[in-house]
């Protein structure tokens, strides 16, 4: 059975042959994680925590909200394992970043009786019948509107807000789009962004049937480059600084004139066990 691709695989390709060889080819664990990665994950899990209370009737405080989300901060970091790349940079600022995206989408949303929500980290598959391609997503949250088209939500914590042009041609949302319509055929599908750290602001795009039908060319595209890889080159930028493999990775450790750590080797697996008779 052909592999099941992602979003998420997809760029990191993209991004860095060495990096996907080390995470999805030998299966890398990754001993550390950004800062911002690490902030993205609470807020997207205190906003699912929100959505769940409120499908049963119950909308918490603000105040319930930001403390959960404290929790859920404090029980997860580990200063060994994330990162805090920008210098100068201190970990309460993240932490205040994290709460200000919180209480943003709270006050524009409360009391969050806009719209249905049919699923929340929703796990959607496609299968591409004409290049034979499988994907596969997990929508932050989809939705029911008013006027009965279904859309697709994505928080985002990042800093800055992409032009309109750059999300009409996002792939990510557009992928899930793929695997949703068939859930719901004849249904107008939107494609909305929450930009948390900015008032919670909001980005909406559709796609036509030519642009999707384009979107699964360019996806076959870029699988049948990852297939037909061999050498798996390093491909150095300013996103070295956030990799998980930065300390292994010959290239990154060029970059910082240092020697790269040698590779984890895989532990043996144990001898099968005899049974007693």
């Amino acid at each position: 059975m052909p592999p099941v691709y992602s979003h998420s695989r997809l760029s990191c390709f993209e991004d860095c042959p060495k990096r996907f060889h080390y995470r999805y080819v030998m299966k890398l664990p990754a001993e550390t994680e950004s800062i911002e990665a690490f902030l993205g994950k609470r807020v997207h899990e205190v906003l699912e925590r929100l959505h769940q209370f409120v499908a049963r009737g119950l909308v918490p405080s603000v105040e319930k909200v930001l403390f959960r989300f404290r929790a859920l901060w404090d029980e997860a970091f580990d200063a060994d394992r994330v990162r805090i790349v920008r210098e100068g940079e201190p970990l309460g600022a993240y932490l205040e970043t994290g709460e200000r995206c919180v209480r943003n989408f709270y006050y524009k949303h409360y009391p969050f009786d806009a719209d249905e929500t049919l699923g929340l980290e929703d796990r959607v598959t496609f299968r591409d019948p004409e290049h034979g391609f499988r994907v596969q997503g997990f929508i932050d949250r989809l939705v029911r509107a008013r006027d009965g088209a279904v859309e697709i939500h994505d928080f985002k914590t990042s800093r800055r807000i992409p032009s309109q042009k750059r999300l009409d041609d996002d792939r990510q949302l557009a992928l899930y789009q793929l695997a949703v319509q068939e859930r719901h055929p004849d249904t107008p599908i939107r494609l909305v962004w929450h930009y948390l750290a900015h008032g919670a602001t909001t980005r909406v795009s559709e796609r036509s049937p030519d642009q999707l039908a384009a979107l699964r060319s360019e996806v076959a595209e870029v699988i049948a480059r990852i297939e037909r890889e061999e050498v798996w080159e390093a491909r150095p930028s300013a996103l070295c600084g956030w990799c998980e493999y930065r300390e292994v990775c010959p290239a990154g450790a060029a970059r910082e004139g240092r020697v790269p750590r040698p590779l984890p080797v895989a532990e043996p697996a144990p001898p099968p066990q005899l049974e007693l008779l």
